[in-house]
């Protein structure tokens, strides 16, 4: 019985601290939705996690959460691919400082990675709706960014979700991956950016940012980071 429990003090102190009501209000509430369809290969898969770990722990990032009314902002990361598959990877963190950044980022590192076939963003959408509901933070602003390298072809199309989300004051902005590898064989289309403007972002402030490729995908997401918290 004791060297359980020891396990699982131990098992405790290796993982990034617990999400408490008590810790406060935040800048910030922001579900990170990325798309893990089969489109995004392995090696794609590995440049978008370092992308979001260095991301996260980027001096410009910090400096930004730093420079908020109140310091912190609290973070969500889901995965998620056909419209009956979405993952709550990483739940509500409360990003306040460097060590939080540190911890959270290793622990992306350490979460597997499921592919699954077919791309629906409304279902991300919906998805991501019901994290924001179970947000223990009281926050100032809340947003779902969408980054993915396809257009909406499974599950119902994205806008009246969108909208939905829209209606009750959530922004979504955008993280749409352009790239020359073919989805299922077939060369992506050129409407990829069109169809984030057209059917996926939207709310106060909302934005779109092109990684032109996956290796390009590290620097967006900085960006868009630093400009979704600012704008908090």
């Amino acid at each position: 019985m004791r060297r359980r429990m020891l396990l699982a003090a131990s098992g405790a102190l290796a993982m990034p601290s617990p999400v408490r009501a008590q810790d406060g209000a935040v800048d910030l509430q922001l579900v990170m939705a990325v798309d893990v369809s089969r489109s995004v290969d392995d090696e794609e898969a590995r440049l978008q996690r370092e992308g979001y770990q260095a991301a996260m722990t980027d001096p410009r990032v910090l400096a930004a959460i730093g420079g908020g009314m109140l310091g912190a902002i609290a973070v969500a990361y889901v995965e998620w691919a056909a419209h009956g598959y979405q993952q709550l990877v990483i739940p509500w963190t409360r990003i306040g400082d460097p060590a939080d950044a540190a911890a959270w980022s290793g622990r992306l590192a350490q979460s597997p990675r499921r592919s699954v076939s077919w791309t629906s963003i409304s279902g991300a959408l919906a998805f991501s709706r019901r994290v924001l509901a179970d947000c223990p933070f009281e926050g100032t602003r809340r947003v779902i960014d969408v980054s993915g390298d396809g257009v909406n072809n499974n599950g119902p199309p994205p806008e009246q979700e969108r909208d939905r989300l829209l209606s009750g004051g959530v922004t979504i902005n955008g993280l749409p991956i352009v790239n020359d590898r073919p989805n299922f064989g077939v060369a992506p289309g050129p409407d990829l950016e069109a169809h984030y403007r057209a059917s996926v972002i939207g709310g106060p402030g909302a934005f779109l940012i092109v990684a032109q490729d996956f290796e390009a995908f590290g620097d967006a997401i900085r960006r868009k980071l630093v400009q979704e918290i600012a704008t908090a």
